[in-house]
């Protein structure tokens, strides 16, 4: 039975964006890991950090790395394409057979549509759990006095301390690395193991050689009572290596919107600042639309120009497009977030403006 024309028109885009899309993944993917690779040699020798665990820390960030890097391979993989069916004359002649750009395009995208949604699975699935069982090796290769639970919070342990934060964040200083936890408990014991003192913060940062605990209830653990005060601010005593912590905090945008939306309801029910979270929230939300506006933006770029600049000019172009949409993107969300605009308006005016303009040049070019 013979498949109608324009199902056949579907089946030879896509096996062309297909090869396209996945040797450029390919290529992106390789290259990210390789330099992760090489970066982790450096810590070879500490502890009983082996090569072999190196590599079990590159390949386990493998799923995030696909996920990360989908973006620029679909919108390369693309180009390149529709540019390989447009230096056969394939393109040229399903032209002349009256298929319109628009047309054309709309097989890319739904090739497209489809390796997102499995990109999307990954990123909620696999990539998650893959960090932070790389981030486990990482740690109890180096140390064993800190370790990760599920949903990427930290457990640590200081002389007859215990130290729990349900998340955290880094942030370089002019004297190194800061370290912000929130939802931090502190547990200290006796030498007996009996629980003497609980420390409960909203959060706890490490600055200037210092750790601070913020919004404190200390309570103190007598033979039959227990007194309570809270502090706004305190100083806290630890010998907790910041750069060590700082391995184990798993990014937020590294978290599945299920942990990202367990901690949002646990910040707004303690009526803290969700914001950080909100953002990484969306931003995961957004990133299906954000690759294939991104995609869809760039393709009618070859029907015209590119015929006659080749490969070069294809990979330039798709590079450019994509570097400045990552960092309009970046500014609206900054901006938004510094002006307090939500962060569903601040994801979506970045596609929103591409589609408009690219709108715009694809008439005034037609």
């Amino acid at each position: 039975m013979r498949l109608p024309r324009f199902l056949r028109v579907d089946r030879l885009v896509a096996m062309s964006v297909l090869g396209a899309v996945g040797l450029t993944w390919f290529v992106l993917v390789g290259f990210d890991a390789f330099t992760i690779f090489v970066g982790q040699l450096k810590d070879v020798g500490k502890g009983s950090y082996t090569l072999a665990k190196a590599a079990s820390y590159t390949l386990l960030t493998m799923p995030r790395r696909l996920y990360e890097m989908f973006s620029y391979a679909a919108l390369i993989g693309g180009l390149l394409g529709l540019g390989g069916l447009a230096g056969t004359g394939e393109l040229t002649a399903l032209r002349a057979a009256g298929m319109s750009k628009l047309r054309i395009c709309a097989s890319v995208v739904l090739t497209l549509v489809i390796l997102t949604a499995g990109v999307v699975m990954l990123g909620e699935t696999l990539a998650p759990y893959g960090d932070q069982k790389a981030k486990e090796v990482a740690l109890s290769a180096t140390s064993s006095d800190v370790t990760l639970a599920r949903g990427g919070s930290v457990w640590a342990r200081d002389g007859g301390t215990v130290i729990n934060a349900g998340n955290g964040r880094t942030y370089p200083t002019d004297d190194g690395v800061a370290v912000d936890l929130n939802r931090v408990r502190v547990f200290e014991f006796d030498p007996a193991g009996r629980l003497t003192v609980l420390s409960v913060a909203d959060r706890a940062t490490h600055a200037r050689g210092q750790w601070t605990l913020f919004g404190v209830r200390r309570t103190v653990f007598g033979e039959n009572s227990a007194t309570s005060t809270q502090m706004a601010e305190e100083a806290w005593t630890s010998t907790l290596d910041p750069d060590l912590l700082a391995l184990s905090i798993v990014k937020l945008d590294y978290l599945g919107l299920r942990d990202l939306a367990r901690n949002i309801a646990y910040f707004e029910r303690n009526g803290q600042d969700s914001r950080a979270f909100r953002e990484a929230y969306w931003g995961r939300l957004f990133y299906p639309l954000n690759v294939l506006v991104l995609a869809f933006c760039a393709l009618p770029f070859a029907f015209g120009a590119l015929r006659s600049g080749g490969l070069a000019k294809r990979l330039f172009l798709g590079v450019i497009l994509a570097i400045g949409f990552y960092f309009l993107q970046r500014a609206v969300v900054n901006l938004g977030s510094v002006y307090g605009f939500s962060p569903v308006v601040a994801n979506l005016i970045p596609p929103v403006l591409l589609v408009a303009l690219a709108t715009a040049y694809f008439r005034r070019n037609a």
